[in-house]
């Protein structure tokens, strides 16, 4: 079953687009779960960032890290994505042992009783997109400076989080193709608001 069939409209590009019912999607419908969505990323570049400073330990800072790291990818993959965005995926075999990724997303009902919070889509989307870029850029760091212990963790982390990244881009857009086609539309939207903006104060 793939997602191009029964995809939820929530937010990853177009967030802004949806104003007409935004007042009735504000809500935190899973306080808990959209704080453990951002607490194992979070302090995993937490820890990172501070693990010289506290301890002198190398290797008490990268299990602490890869702990971390993993807490997070389960977490992510298992509950949060469910209940935020209503978006999964996962990995199974069929009887003749072949192996197939699965990505799906939740089918809106017809009285849309089931719609993602967009407080929770934003934060949702902010944390899965915002956290890996960061392990990229500490990855060219520890890459550029030498500290070659560092790179093995670093590369866990964007390999766990870019994982879950990936893997939720692909329930929401269902394909490369329609993910170019998202972004397109998206940078054509900006390019003529700011069009629209620019002749509305020559005007004025």
């Amino acid at each position: 079953q793939d997602s191009s069939d029964d995809i939820e409209d929530v937010s990853l590009f177009d967030a802004d687009d949806d104003v007409s019912r935004r007042s009735k999607k504000s809500k935190i419908r899973h306080p808990v779960a959209s704080f453990f969505h951002l607490f194992f990323r979070v302090s995993a570049i937490v820890v990172y960032l501070l693990c010289e400073l506290l301890t002198s330990s190398f290797i008490a800072c990268m299990v602490t890290i890869i702990l971390l790291l993993s807490c997070d990818f389960w977490a992510v993959k298992n509950v949060t994505g469910r209940l935020l965005v209503g978006l999964r995926w996962w990995n199974q075999v069929d009887d003749d042992g072949r192996s197939h990724w699965v990505f799906e997303a939740r089918k809106v009902s017809a009285q849309g009783g089931k719609t993602s919070s967009e407080a929770e889509s934003r934060i949702f989307w902010l944390g899965l997109i915002t956290c890996p870029m960061i392990w990229v850029i500490f990855a060219f760091s520890a890459l550029f400076s030498f500290k070659v212990k560092w790179l093995a963790v670093v590369v866990m982390g964007v390999v766990l989080q870019g994982a879950n990244l990936y893997g939720y881009i692909r329930c929401k857009v269902g394909s490369r193709k329609n993910l170019t086609s998202m972004a397109t539309n998206y940078l054509g939207k900006q390019f003529l608001r700011q069009t629209m903006a620019t002749e509305d104060q020559a005007a004025s």
